[in-house]
């Protein structure tokens, strides 16, 4: 199979959150049938969904030969040796993992929606896509990553600088 480019996300609001996205990163790196090419920069960002701690968030770029579902499988097995345990929609964790594109494949499948279906609303996702993706163009909407970027108040996200 071709390398097919994606884009993912990546979150962490328990724990070392930093220290938990650059192990993710390396696990994504050291991963079968993944390249790492770029991850951005951490922005510190509003939670949405109920009361919890700000969050980490990057988002990174990669070329794989696995299957939309095998590359799936794979954040979901970062996500758990990483301490992921699913509780609430949209509550506190340790570690999220989030498929935002794969190539331009759109697909619709119970498990795995491609693009990632909230994407476009998400200023914490399209802001550190823009730092390394801006050009992308969402398949749906044929919308670049900066034109969606754009289109949405950033409040609630700030680059992240450690003391």
């Amino acid at each position: 199979m071709t390398a097919v480019p994606c884009a993912i996300a990546l979150g962490s609001n328990l724990g070392d959150s930093q220290h938990i996205l650059k192990t993710a990163l390396q696990k994504l790196a050291e991963a079968p049938e993944i390249t790492l090419e770029a991850h951005s920069s951490f922005y510190q960002t509003a939670p949405v969904g109920p009361p919890q701690p700000d969050y980490l968030n990057a988002c990174a770029l990669l070329w794989t030969t696995l299957s939309p579902q095998a590359l799936l499988q794979t954040l979901l097995a970062i996500e758990q040796a990483l301490g992921r345990v699913r509780r609430q929609r949209w509550g506190p964790r340790s570690l999220d993992l989030d498929l935002l594109f794969y190539g331009d494949l759109v697909l619709m499948e119970p498990d795995l929606q491609i693009p990632h279906p909230r994407l476009r609303e998400r200023a914490f996702v399209l802001i550190p896509l823009a730092e390394i993706a801006s050009d992308w163009r969402d398949p749906v909407t044929g919308s670049s990553v900066q034109a969606l970027c754009a289109a949405l108040d950033s409040a609630g996200v700030e680059r992240f600088n450690p003391l």
